[in-house]
């Protein structure tokens, strides 16, 4: 696409002056078009909110009229910019489309086009409007809508969505602007996902592991924008059952986590804390929670001054959840949660014999990841009581797992132990000297 047109913006084209008469000479518009037309166009916005309050559903039949019956493309941009400007003042403006009176319009089929065949701008513009457009239908559960019960072939709002969501993940997929494709189509879809039946057929288009990637901390405007939306829609998606599968097995936790760590923003905050409120008593996700430490993040956000009452009631109900999610581990995740998060210490399960026969096997889950973990605790803590604990731990290990010595040998463990033999602390130096002993001698 050439550059001047990826990047034309509605400010650009309404400049332009478009000749209406000429049109109405050549019969492409009528005479009432034309005087409608003069009366709206280059005028003020209050100007022009008086005519949309008085004949509203007249000026909506003149720009359908324009964008079916003329090509030209200065003058589909220009109609498709008014129309975003109309709905950008005031968005149930939108319900203008639905009046009676323009029950055998084919009120969706030019931006249907236009969503497929036309320029960049002219798709943008199109989404937006459609987005708009159908969201304010007034019947949404399968009966007939405007126009849709006419004996004409008349576009139908599930085409319309079909269509939407298609083209929102074509856009996510394949961007067809460098910087305007994902923003606008995010921005679609935030609009569109409070219908069912786009959930579906969103999570049906494999869409869910499209929105995770846009998931990541923010810092510029836009990309707090395009962060707040994403957010938003991963918040809708959070009611859908079918949509929750599919983010129970992407990165959206890790990632939801990372970014509400880091972010000030209450509007973002807010919805993620709302989303994790949603997923905390679906599946595996309150463990997944407990496990990336969530409830010492929900501690620090409760500390800080936030406006929102929703989101101060999610942050008390979250903490109480993840409260009983940790009663419900069993020892061994708990001790594991001990160890992820660094915060090692002499709780009763380190030096009960119990534990260790019991639970040896299960430090092999996910290729070691524990004794990964308790082995880098050993070299970049500087807590003495985490590198006492860490050791002795060690010993634990190469004293009950039949495999012990020849495994923690293989991570080498033993150049690390070997150096907090000359810690400054006691009882790192005791724990350190026992761990090494095992390793020597074994069992």
């Amino acid at each position: 696409m050439p550059m001047d047109q990826a990047e034309l913006n509605s400010d650009q084209v309404l400049k332009r002056d478009i000749p209406w008469e000429t049109y109405m000479t050549t019969k492409l518009i009528t005479g009432t078009a034309l005087q409608l037309l003069r009366r709206y166009d280059k005028k003020t916005e209050n100007e022009r909110a008086q005519l949309l309050e008085n004949d509203g559903p007249s000026y909506i039949r003149v720009f359908i009229n324009i964008l079916r019956d003329i090509q030209k493309e200065d003058t589909v941009e220009y109609v498709l910019a008014l129309i975003d400007e109309m709905l950008a003042a005031n968005p149930k403006r939108a319900k203008l489309f639905h009046d009676k009176s323009l029950e055998d319009e084919d009120i969706y089929e030019p931006f249907m086009r236009l969503l497929w065949k036309g320029s960049w701008f002219n798709q943008e513009k199109s989404s937006k409007i459609l987005s708009l457009v159908v969201s304010a239908r007034s019947n949404k559960n399968g009966l007939t809508a405007n126009g849709e019960g006419s004996k004409k072939k008349i576009t139908s709002s599930d085409d319309v969505l079909k269509g939407l969501v298609d083209w929102i993940c074509i856009q996510l997929k394949k961007p067809s602007h460098p910087n305007r494709s994902i923003p606008s189509s995010i921005n679609c879809l935030a609009t569109l996902l409070k219908e069912p039946v786009v959930r579906s057929s969103f999570v049906q288009a494999d869409g869910v592991k499209l929105l995770v990637p846009l998931i990541s901390p923010a810092s510029t405007q836009q990309s707090i924008q395009l962060l707040y939306e994403t957010c938003l829609c991963v918040w809708l998606l959070s009611y859908y059952e079918p949509a929750i599968e599919y983010l129970a097995t992407s990165r959206a936790l890790p990632r939801l986590i990372e970014v509400v760590k880091g972010s000030t923003k209450e509007k973002v905050v807010r919805l993620i804390v709302l989303t994790f409120k949603n997923l905390l008593s679906k599946g595996t996700f309150g463990a997944q929670m407990v496990d990336l430490g969530l409830p010492q993040i929900v501690q620090s956000l409760k500390a800080q001054a936030w406006s929102d009452e929703d989101l101060l009631d999610a942050l008390n109900h979250l903490d109480e959840g993840l409260k009983d999610n940790i009663k419900k581990l069993s020892s061994f995740d708990k001790y594991k949660q001990e160890v992820l998060l660094g915060h090692l210490d002499w709780s009763p399960m380190h030096k009960d014999p119990n534990f260790w026969r019991e639970n040896v096997t299960r430090f092999e889950e996910n290729d070691f990841q524990t004794l990964r973990v308790l082995l880098t605790i050993l070299e970049t803590s500087s807590d003495p009581r985490a590198l006492a604990v860490a050791c002795f731990d060690l010993s634990q290990f190469i004293q009950y797992h039949p495999a012990g010595r020849v495994i923690v040998t293989d991570l080498k463990a033993k150049e690390r132990v070997m150096k907090l033999m000359n810690h400054e602390n006691a009882e790192v130096t005791k724990n350190a000297l026992l761990c090494i002993q095992r390793l020597f001698l074994g069992a």
